[in-house]
């Protein structure tokens, strides 16, 4: 008689491929999560771009009708400590006079601080305006050398190719002296 080998039991076999078939895909899962995590974290915004998100600006040294330029998320923002002056002349435009309709009251939240990102919405230059001596337009606010556009004392286009008033960024006053942007 000749002896048969021994065959395993069929529920053995089974169980232990199917063991190893799970084993070797679960280190497969981890080994693609691993390979691919650099590349999703890359995509994350870097630690200058999430340190520009918001800025405080002391304001307290910026005298009535002078303007200072910040930096915020890699664009100049124009804030103007305005005059008596330039606050009535602003209120006073009638809207009908104006390419991109808005008042006043809509751009700021305090009348005798204008916030303002200042990039002219045309080509993308930056009006000049801002230091003492520099042309201001027909207006009294700014003007873009470049294609002519002239912005009033609200930062509204009033003349020139540039489709849009200087758009304002987010921003609130922390206290009298602070304002955060972003």
């Amino acid at each position: 008689m000749a002896e048969t080998a021994k065959q395993p039991h069929a529920g053995e076999g089974e169980t232990r491929r199917d063991f190893l078939y799970l084993l070797a895909g679960g280190m497969g899962a981890v080994g693609t999560a691993a390979a691919v995590w650099p590349f999703v974290y890359s995509m994350n915004p870097s630690a200058d771009v999430l340190a520009l998100a918001e800025v405080e600006v002391d304001i307290s040294p910026i005298a009535e009708g002078q303007a200072v330029t910040v930096m915020w998320q890699g664009k100049p923002i124009f804030i103007r400590h305005r005059t008596q002056d330039e606050i009535k002349e602003a209120q006073a435009v009638a809207s009908d006079d104006m390419i991109d309709p808005e008042a006043d009251d809509d751009r700021v939240e305090r009348p005798e601080w204008l916030v303002m990102v200042g990039v002219c919405t045309h080509l993308g230059c930056v009006p000049k305006g801002q230091r003492a001596g520099d042309p201001r337009g027909e207006y009294g606010g700014w003007l873009c050398p470049c294609h002519g556009s002239h912005y009033d004392t609200s930062g509204r286009i009033r003349k020139g190719p540039a489709p849009k008033n200087l758009p304002v960024p987010p921003y609130v006053f922390l206290d009298d002296t602070t304002i955060k942007i972003g």
